[in-house]
């Protein structure tokens, strides 16, 4: 359902019947997992105006990836990482079979 590269790759699918009678699929739910130390790329201050997108596609490759970084730096949502100037960001090599 989605690219191996999606957070949402390997989440599982649940159905439910609505009141019309129709099947509805939803993905279930993603829990941001804990942060495992993985293979540090580099580390990344802030600077005002920076946007996870860009970020990531400057270390990454990939803008799509942000997710990854969100991950590492324990963040539930993307602009939470780069609200504050000056914060360091850690910039991880995928874990192995996450890709």
């Amino acid at each position: 359902m989605y690219p191996p590269t999606s957070r949402y790759f390997s989440i599982a699918t649940a159905r439910v019947e609505g009141p019309d009678g129709r099947t509805i699929v939803f993905l279930r739910r993603r829990f941001v997992p804990q942060p495992e130390p993985g293979a540090l790329i580099a580390q990344h201050a802030v600077v005002e105006g920076d946007r996870l997108d860009n970020v990531t596609a400057r270390y990454l490759g990939d803008p799509e990836q942000f997710w990854r970084v969100c991950d590492t730096n324990s963040a539930m949502q993307p602009q939470e990482l780069t609200d504050e100037v000056g914060r360091m960001l850690r910039i991880e090599f995928p874990k192995a079979g996450a890709i």
